[in-house]
């Protein structure tokens, strides 16, 4: 059984990694997907849905899927959902235009934000509470594996070269999502034949009570990843008690356990209500802030409205959340300050984070003139500095409290995105500063993952880990999407005003050497305005950073005592 668990969990992270890494590959190869698909260099702003499609299809689906896992399997939604990982991936390579690789990679999305939660759904079915943090831990590390190696992945596999076969092209930026087709099929086996085709707790071997199970380790910050599956709070009617419909949830308690009753019957519906509402507010947002045409105006003309209406439907899933019987994410009872601080600067971070992805490949590509793999070796100094400090993070709030390093890593990376504010315009020639700036905001960024993943199980019950786990990962998400919608909007407009005087020189009526010399004083006057925008942006997200610091100082310090939790009361230990 142990042996047929580990082999079953190493199916799960494959399809966690393969996910994750899809996630952030189009980071490397945005402007050669942009070029291919028709987009001019000076209209990038056209590019950004390619990555906000991604990230919305993945923020709506995660809570929702992980839910509909419980009702059919997890067998099931893993093979379903890889076969539209798949099916994305196909459109997204095929994609001759800017709406059919939109959509391949929404697609993508939709299924990739499935796997995680189904997989670590899985964990709770396998996995004792005792032994069940090794396993979310090799399944979230296998996650920031794919996050941190997602766009040098995308670098080396764009070097392919180009081939044509049947008229498709299968060598350079497509080759990143062709190859998903072959591996998400050997996924699809590895899970058939490891996965279980229902969840081995029954009515007739249910899981321990809580109050009669041994106490639970406390999760280590470092290497227990956050538990994002979300929790499912059933309908509980006054019915006599039911105990074959006693269903197990997402973590492996049984329905009546999960919410501490021992009677109950648990209906096993879904949110769909919920699932429906959250992905109609973010997706008003993001059609809110994106401007096609930035010329004029930060917003388009129909930005406003549509912003006005997506924080209404943000209302709306709140208003539901509070009143529905079953909820995405129930935290019933779970101190909302402390909580809500936590879950503001894993957003604040989560937008930190993909600005610097995504732009910092860009400036690399634009004014470095590195090619797609050079850019990823570019951004590959941030990316270990995040991975060094994610692990310098657990280390040190062990000893300072999760507050005071989450504060210390958001003012750190402030400094460093100030500094990256002042590059110069001349990078090759910056030398080491851009290597040291880099750095500075990849460091201070990790030190903030293990403080916020820790803090949220600090303020919630030992019932509601797994759904606070999933909110964080749902905002550090959120953040990433209306982020970088946001400040790519500012910057776009930025670059569109300073460049909207200059007239583009053509070979025609003028002697070629008068021609290059307008070509240059051209080239040059546009790279400067790139240089404006990318500074400006970097600049933005400073401010990010230092409102994130000031959110932090409101997350809870030390370990919050939580409902039932005798053994925190006991220790004595305080909170703020």
């Amino acid at each position: 059984m142990r042996r047929a668990r580990r082999v079953a969990l190493g199916a799960g992270g494959a399809v966690v990694l393969l996910a994750a890494l899809d996630a952030y590959v189009v980071v490397t190869v945005l402007i050669d997907i942009a070029e291919d698909v028709g987009i001019p260099l000076n209209h990038l702003e056209r590019a950004t849905p390619i990555v906000t499609g991604f990230l919305l299809g993945y923020v709506a689906a995660m809570p929702l899927l992980g839910q509909l896992s419980d009702r059919y399997g997890r067998r099931p939604l893993i093979h379903a959902c890889l076969a539209a990982f798949a099916l994305g991936s196909v459109l997204t390579a095929l994609a001759a235009g800017e709406v059919m690789v939109v959509a391949g990679r929404t697609v993508q999305g939709v299924a990739g934000g499935a796997l995680l939660p189904i997989t670590m759904a899985l964990i709770g079915d396998l996995w004792e509470e005792r032994e069940r943090p090794l396993a979310l831990g090799a399944v979230g590390a296998a996650q920031e594996l794919g996050s941190a190696l997602g766009p040098l992945y995308g670098g080396l596999l764009a070097l392919i070269p180009g081939t044509v076969v049947a008229g498709v092209e299968l060598g350079g930026w497509h080759a990143i999502f062709w190859i998903n087709v072959p591996l998400a099929a050997l996924a699809a086996l590895a899970v058939h034949f490891t996965v279980p085709p229902a969840t081995p707790r029954t009515a007739t071997n249910p899981a321990p009570h809580p109050r009669n199970a041994p106490p639970a380790h406390e999760p280590d910050p470092v290497t227990a990843a956050p538990d994002v599956t979300p929790d499912v709070t059933p309908d509980v009617t006054p019915d006599p008690p039911d105990v074959t419909a006693d269903a197990p949830d997402v973590t492996g308690r049984s329905a009546g356990q999960a919410t501490g009753q021992v009677t109950g019957r648990a209906t096993g519906r879904v949110d769909v209500v919920g699932g429906v509402l959250l992905a109609l507010a973010l997706g008003l947002l993001v059609v809110g802030l994106y401007n096609p045409d930035p010329a004029t105006a930060v917003l388009p003309p129909w930005g406003l409205p549509v912003i006005a209406a997506g924080v209404l439907a943000g209302v709306a899933f709140v208003w539901w959340e509070i009143r529905s019987p079953v909820r995405l994410l129930d935290l019933t009872g779970t101190r909302k300050g402390p909580l809500l601080a936590t879950l503001g600067v894993s957003f604040l971070a989560g937008a930190a984070l993909l600005v610097t992805m995504v732009f910092v490949q860009i400036a690399a590509q634009t004014l470095l003139g590195e090619e797609a793999l050079g850019a990823a070796l570019v951004l590959a100094r941030f990316l270990a500095a995040l991975t060094a400090g994610a692990l310098l993070g657990g280390l040190l709030a062990r000893r300072l409290g999760d507050r005071a390093v989450a504060v210390a890593g958001m003012a750190l990376a402030a400094a460093g995105y100030w500094l990256m504010s002042r590059w110069p315009l001349d990078l090759a020639g910056a030398g080491l500063v851009v290597d040291r700036d880099l750095v500075v905001a990849g460091l201070g960024l990790g030190l903030v993952i293990a403080p916020v993943s820790s803090a949220v199980l600090r303020v919630s019950s030992a019932a509601q880990h797994g759904v606070a786990s999933a909110a964080v990962v749902v905002a550090r998400m959120m953040g990433m999407l209306i982020g970088i919608a946001a400040v790519s909007a500012w910057g776009f407009y930025r670059f569109q005003s300073l460049t909207a005087e200059l007239d583009t020189p053509l070979p025609f009526g003028v002697d070629p050497e008068t021609y290059q010399r307008r070509l240059a004083d051209y080239t040059a006057k546009v790279q400067s305005a790139l240089h404006t925008e990318y500074t400006e942006m970097f600049l933005v997200t400073a401010f990010i950073c230092v409102l994130g610091a000031a959110v932090a100082l409101l997350m809870p310090a030390r370990r919050e005592p939580s409902a039932g939790s005798a053994s925190t009361s006991t220790r004595g230990e305080t909170s703020s």
